[in-house]
């Protein structure tokens, strides 16, 4: 395979084919689930609050700058100093 330039093109990397590195099974996969059910919730209370849907984008903000470090810290998910 070449690049645009006629140059051959280094190989794609290729994630693991190993059955226990699917994306569902990784630990990291797990946390987003995890923060992104979180982050739903927080979306959820604020729409009620507000008697109108605020949005995801506007309830990530919220939630990343007020709440997240406290809920990593709670879950574990954040490592200590």
């Amino acid at each position: 395979m070449r690049n645009f330039k006629g140059v051959p093109a280094s190989p794609t990397p290729r994630m693991s084919t190993k059955s226990d590195q699917t994306p569902e099974k990784t630990s990291l996969y797990q946390k987003f689930l995890s923060e992104r059910e979180e982050i739903l919730k927080h979306k959820w209370i604020q729409s009620e609050e507000a008697g109108h849907d605020v949005g995801l984008e506007k309830a990530l903000v919220d939630w990343a700058l007020n709440h997240r470090e406290t809920w990593q810290r709670e879950k574990g998910n954040l490592a200590r100093s």
